[in-house]
């Protein structure tokens, strides 16, 4: 015997059981149904993780330029001193 993982979405769940149970007294001998571990922790898990995949290629491509931690502290120190400026005028 062999075990096959699919992973279908949330609508379509119904569906496939409904066609696995159809085979199930000729070729199937069980039929188990589990929620995502990873979608029980983050209901977004599998959209943040293709958002950080195309930031990391993006970043690898140069389309992205990734700062410095310096660069950044740089940047949010000015970023900062104008909020300040900004807001003690008014």
């Amino acid at each position: 015997m062999q075990t096959i993982q699919l992973q279908v979405k949330d609508d379509y769940v119904k569906n496939v059981v409904g066609v696995l149970q159809n085979l199930k007294d000729v070729m199937i001998e069980s039929i188990e149904v589990t929620k995502d571990k990873n979608l029980e922790l983050d209901p977004h898990f599998y959209e943040r993780r293709e958002e950080l995949h195309k930031l990391r290629d993006d970043i690898r491509s140069g389309k992205v330029e990734m700062l410095t931690q310096e660069e950044y502290d740089a940047d949010m120190d000015i970023f900062m001193k104008d909020l300040e400026i900004k807001y003690a005028n008014n």
